[in-house]
C-alpha cells in the first residue's frame, strides 16, 4: 500500500512538471516570438501586396527548418564560442537593412507614391538571416524549459512557427496603417 501511495505521488509531481514545463513554453515562445514576428511582418511589407504570403510562408518554412536543426544540435551549439557574439552580429546588420528600407520608403512616400518593391527571393533571404540568429535564441529557451520532454519542446517549437505566421501578418497591417510602427520594431528587434 505504502509503495502505491509512492507511486501516484510520483506520477503526480511528474503531471506537475509537465504542466509547468508546458506552461513556461508557452509564455517563452510569446516573449521570444515578438522579434521574428516583426522582422517578418517589417520585411513581408516591402514586397508587393500579392506576394506578401508567399515570402511570410517562405519565412516560416525556413524558421521551423532552422527551429528542428538547432533543437538537435542545441548541447552542441552551446559549446561554441563566440556564437551568440556572432549572431548578435548578423542580426545588427538586419536591423541595419530594415533601417534602410524604412528610410528609402519613408523617401519615396515623400517624393513618389509608388517605389519599386523589394524581390521575393531578396525579402525570404533577409528573413533567413534574421531568423538565423534569432531562432537559437528562442530554441534554447524552449529546450531549457522543456527539459526532458520531447513532446512539449516540439509543441514549443510548433508554437512558435504559428505565432510567427499570425503576428506577422498582424504587422504587415500595422506598417500599412502606420509607418512609424516599423520605427518601434526595429527599437524592439536591436
Amino acid at each position: 500500500l505504502v509503495i502505491i501511495g509512492d507511486a501516484q505521488s510520483l506520477s503526480s509531481r511528474m503531471l506537475l512538471d509537465q504542466i509547468g514545463s508546458f506552461l513556461q513554453v508557452v509564455l517563452v515562445d510569446l516573449v521570444l516570438a515578438g522579434d521574428n514576428v516583426i522582422v517578418v511582418g517589417m520585411v513581408a511589407a516591402t514586397v508587393a501586396a500579392d506576394q506578401r504570403r508567399r515570402v511570410i510562408i517562405a519565412g516560416i518554412a525556413m524558421a521551423a527548418i532552422m527551429r528542428v536543426g538547432f533543437a538537435l544540435v542545441t548541447v552542441q551549439l552551446l559549446n561554441l564560442p563566440g556564437l551568440l557574439f556572432a549572431g548578435g552580429l548578423l542580426l545588427l546588420w538586419v536591423g541595419w537593412k530594415l533601417w534602410q528600407d524604412l528610410r528609402s520608403r519613408g523617401k519615396k512616400s515623400d517624393s513618389r507614391p509608388s517605389g519599386k518593391p523589394r524581390s521575393i527571393s531578396r525579402a525570404v533571404f533577409q528573413i533567413a538571416l534574421a531568423d538565423l540568429s534569432m531562432s537559437l535564441d528562442n530554441v534554447l529557451a524552449v529546450a531549457g524549459v522543456a527539459r526532458d520532454h520531447s513532446t512539449i519542446l516540439v509543441f514549443g517549437l510548433v508554437l512558435s512557427i504559428v505565432l510567427m505566421g499570425v503576428g506577422a501578418t498582424v504587422v504587415i497591417r500595422a506598417l500599412e496603417r502606420y509607418h512609424w510602427i516599423g520605427y518601434a520594431g526595429l527599437a524592439v528587434i536591436l
